[in-house]
């Protein structure tokens, strides 16, 4: 929508070979397409019951652009495009999309002004014959507000009467609807859990956890029978006073299920836990993240806790201050060394229960633009930095952990900019796209990804084996690559080995498929 103001610096600490070693993957290219839509967003990537993909783009037309539906394209097993839908529907705020039993079901939510009410619908259609039915989840009584939706990480604004959030499992089981409304003395707070096949497994009433403390949830975990859900998130506090050296929230673990409720705190002196992740371990309940020393997100390490299912009691815990490897990797001889700021970005567990995860760098800052009429508008750019990886071991100590350092800005789509992973027999790939030909080598220690000024985009991988030892590779030229890939929204297909990106640019467009080997 807005031209990308995109700029890609990737900095590889260490031992750098002349020859970087072939990394095991091949690709395919589909053929090229005209497309229509020139301003749009890939909203939803999903692969089919007959071995093809299915995706969804929102797209904008007009003078000032605006949302005017929503374009379904279905490719067969070969990339070939086989059709497309244009479900034309605008008004309502687009939440989440997947597919599901040959059933393609979008999420929005709405504000009816007639009723007063900010209302949950789900659009479904059976993706043989598109033909969509609406349903809604749920509705909630409240005046309307700006950006009800929480999508920001760091500074929950619960003060403007209604916020909500919507949360899925990392292989979209199920997902819970979060709604919070207070106005004057009333003070609501419903958590209501769906499987994906959209039936409703349970509504909890969690009015009475807010009276001290506000809560804004950020990852969740499902039990197997998808009767319980553990969720992880900030809560902060309402009416306590605070020290200069304390912090205004604390990190919990909720347990809710349409029985109760249950609350572990990870609270302990001089450490501060951080974007902590729920996951299972084959029986075990862990969670994962990062730590500080002190309360302003400046990570010192990373945390483990080994948590009772049933009871919420911490079994175990660990903290893995970082390495000096790491430092290295991420400052080199810079006297600044702050960390913060991490957002998951995935979580693998293998057979032996190691834990692979990888985090990003992310944040938003505002500033005063000048269109060409002379006007000043308010504009928000989105940074996508550093790469974090980490592998613990079974016990949860820390076996390793690389920092990969980059730096992008971005106006507009998003997915062209960040990057995506891929873990396989114990090796991390992660995948960036960049104009740049070849990196620069500073002090014999550090390769650096420039942008350039080109329109196209190599394709790199960076490769950590096992013990943590970093290489790279040019997997794919711009030459081949004329148009850029959505790298950071790709479809992973573990059961196959294999990875769809979707590259779009202007009114052309093709899909690209990476084989692991």
């Amino acid at each position: 929508m807005k031209n990308n103001l995109f700029v890609l610096c990737l900095l590889v600490f260490g031992s750098v070979m002349l020859n970087a070693q072939k990394m095991p993957v091949s690709y395919d290219f589909g053929e090229k397409y005209h497309d229509r839509y020139r301003y749009s967003n890939l909203v939803a990537i999903n692969e089919d019951d007959s071995g093809g993909y299915v995706l969804v783009r929102a797209y904008y037309q007009g003078l000032i652009l605006k949302p005017k539906g929503y374009l379904i394209e279905k490719y067969n097993s070969n990339l070939e495009l086989v059709s497309e839908y244009n479900y034309k529907l605008k008004g309502l705020d687009f939440v989440d999309g997947f597919l599901k039993n040959g059933q393609l079901h979008l999420l929005f939510l709405n504000y009816n002004l007639d009723r007063g009410e900010y209302e949950y619908w789900v659009h479904s259609s059976p993706v043989i014959n598109f033909n969509f039915k609406e349903k809604k989840l749920l509705s909630i009584a409240s005046q309307e507000v700006n950006d009800a939706v929480g999508k920001n990480y760091y500074n929950r604004d619960f003060s403007r009467g209604f916020t909500t959030a919507i949360l899925f499992d990392e292989n979209k089981t199920g997902f819970v609807i979060s709604t919070h409304h207070k106005k004057g003395k009333d003070n609501k707070h419903m958590i209501h859990m769906f499987d994906t096949a959209l039936n409703k497994k349970f509504e909890y009433d969690f009015s009475d956890e807010i009276e001290e403390k506000n809560y804004a949830f950020e990852n969740v975990t499902f039990s197997a029978d998808l009767q319980t859900a553990y969720m992880v998130g900030k809560a902060y506090f309402k009416k306590r006073r605070f020290s200069v050296d304390e912090r205004k929230f604390q990190y919990e673990l909720i347990k809710v299920s349409q029985y109760g409720n249950k609350t572990q705190s990870f609270v302990d002196p001089g450490k501060y836990p951080e974007a902590l992740y729920p996951v299972f371990v084959k029986n075990k309940l862990v969670c994962v993240g990062f730590y500080a020393d002190r309360k302003d997100n400046r990570y010192n390490g990373i945390a483990y806790f080994d948590v009772d299912p049933n009871t919420l009691d911490i079994r175990s815990q660990k903290y893995n201050p970082f390495s000096q490897q790491f430092m290295d990797d991420k400052f080199g001889r810079e006297e600044d060394k702050d960390i913060k700021n991490l957002v998951f970005k995935g979580v693998e567990i293998t057979d032996e229960q190691e834990i692979f995860f990888n985090a990003e760098e992310y944040f938003v800052t505002t500033g005063l633009e000048t269109t060409g009429a002379g006007q000043r508008i308010k504009i928000e750019r989105y940074h996508h930095n550093d790469i974090v990886s980490v592998k613990l071991d079974a016990n949860g100590s820390m076996e390793w952990a690389r920092n990969i350092n980059k730096t992008e800005v971005t106006q507009g789509d998003g997915a062209y900019a960040s990057y995506s992973a891929y873990c396989k027999d114990g090796n991390t790939y992660f995948f960036i796209c960049t104009a740049a030909e070849n990196p620069q080598l500073i002090n014999n220690e550090r390769l650096i990804f420039k942008q350039g000024f080109s329109r196209n985009r190599n394709v790199f991988m960076i490769s950590l084996d096992e013990n943590g030892v970093m290489d790279y590779e040019k997997i794919i030229d711009q030459e081949e690559a004329r148009l850029p890939l959505m790298v950071s929204m790709p479809l992973k297909d573990e059961s196959d080995d294999k990875m769809l990106f979707y590259a779009k640019r202007g009114s052309r467009k093709q899909l690209v498929k990476v084989n692991f080997k």
